[in-house]
């Protein structure tokens, strides 16, 4: 598809960091300072954090370290980026595309816990879609489809149905193996294949066909 498309769906699951919300600032100075502790050099670490659970992107940054040392550090990591809000602001666009989603079946699907994705919506002035898969809710981190699976289970719609809006490369890949259109938003998106790529949420017009159907111009 091109960057300028109309697409159809049932529902529609949203992650948050970098897709709703840009919390970009609060992420690097958390994960910086966790990797110059580790001593593993910031920009890698950068490549992998985004769009999945820290636990898992501790996995692949420090292979053979005992799960339990992830689990717990992650719960650390949890804490300081709940407390750290400072430049949280929200993509351009969000509060409206939010605003237009208002009645029609949505969801927020994040890598984030409650705590943390509470602190950060809130912190950029978003209303919370009543249906929200976080990290508590599922077993497996993107870029497994767990998360969009449930969500979609959650609003009674099938799959193939839902329309996915990511911005990393893990959450690409986990709407993607969840047999789901992906729209990718921001600059991270593109180089990740999803199916329309925008700049922000403004390029994003949400219609209510009125048979249960939600009609996205989408560029």
């Amino acid at each position: 598809m091109t960057a300028t498309a109309v697409l159809t769906a049932r529902a529609l699951l949203l992650d948050m960091d970098g897709t709703l919300v840009n919390s970009d600032a609060s992420v690097e100075r958390v994960w910086r300072r966790w990797a110059e502790r580790h001593g593993l050099d910031g920009d890698e670490v950068m490549k992998v954090v985004h769009g999945r659970q820290g636990y898992a992107s501790m996995a692949l940054l420090l292979p053979g370290r005992p799960m339990e040392q992830n689990y717990a550090d992650n719960a650390r990591m949890l804490a300081d980026e709940t407390a750290d809000t400072d430049g949280v602001v929200a993509i351009p666009g969000a509060p409206e595309f939010l605003a237009s989603l208002r009645g029609l079946p949505h969801a927020l699907v994040t890598s984030a816990d409650v705590p943390l994705s509470t602190a950060r919506m809130a912190a950029a002035g978003l209303e919370q879609p009543e249906v929200r898969v976080t990290a508590e809710s599922v077993g497996a981190s993107k870029p497994d489809p767990e998360g969009f699976l449930k969500g979609a289970a959650e609003l009674g719609v099938a799959p193939a149905d839902c329309v996915v809006f990511e911005d990393s490369g893990a959450g690409i890949a986990a709407g993607r193996a969840a047999g789901m259109i992906v729209v990718g938003v921001g600059p991270r998106a593109a180089a990740h294949e999803p199916d329309v790529v925008v700049e922000d949420l403004t390029r994003v017009r949400v219609e209510a066909v009125g048979d249960g159907t939600v009609r996205l111009h989408v560029g």
